[in-house]
């Protein structure tokens, strides 16, 4: 510093207490919801939701979201937390039909919603004809993302025969009829991230369901 600058005085916290301050927010954004101060009771927030065909009644903290709230509090660990923010598609479950990435939900907005995660999809102790196929066609590799990316094949499947068009569909102006090619598969699977790269296989599970090949 020039000797003849005259040291300004900045008011309240030093640049060194700032800067640890601002690191130590940091950190903080990022503990899980587990970690994070519990809100006061008056602050729950009462919601009913229907999951895996059974009505369950939770007090929650309005921040949590719905990935949470199926493991933490109701130990339904099959939804898997991968980048939490709604990158990889490890945590996608069913709600009323439709795949979300839990982990971008707030479970109190599901209020009166029905829940499927991939514990429900098996019929007693009959897999699901998607849960068999990737079995056979080797649709996983250390299976982290499997389960979400069994739930995203089964809303696959359910928005074709809707006749919901996708980014690489032929002739949008004629959807009655989609032919489910492996452009078709890849692309509406595209939200799915599997770091092993077992994406032959998941073509392939995909493919063999919606030809009946393992209904």
């Amino acid at each position: 510093m020039d000797p003849d600058e005259k040291r300004v005085e900045t008011p309240g916290v030093s640049r060194r207490e700032f800067v640890g301050a601002t690191i130590a927010g940091g950190v903080v954004t990022v503990l899980p919801a587990e970690a994070q101060p519990a809100a006061p009771a008056g602050l729950l927030v009462k919601c009913s939701l229907t999951i895996n065909g059974e009505r369950h009644d939770v007090e929650v903290d309005p921040r949590v979201t719905l990935l949470d709230l199926l493991r933490e509090h109701l130990k339904l660990t099959g939804s898997k937390k991968g980048c939490d923010h709604g990158q990889c598609g490890a945590c996608t479950v069913l709600v009323n039909g439709r795949r979300i990435n839990s982990c971008l939900s707030l479970a109190v907005m599901h209020d009166g919603d029905s829940v499927t995660t991939i514990e429900g999809l098996a019929q007693g102790g009959n897999l699901h004809p998607m849960q068999a196929a990737f079995i056979e066609h080797d649709g996983f590799q250390c299976g982290y993302c499997t389960p979400g990316q069994i739930c995203s094949a089964v809303a696959l499947l359910s928005e074709v025969k809707a006749g919901a068009p996708s980014m690489v569909t032929s002739n949008i102006a004629d959807i009655r009829a989609i032919e489910l090619t492996d452009d078709e598969i890849r692309e509406r699977m595209s939200g799915n991230i599997c770091r092993c790269g077992a994406y032959l296989g998941i073509v392939d599970a995909v493919r063999a369901v919606a030809q009946g090949r393992n209904a």
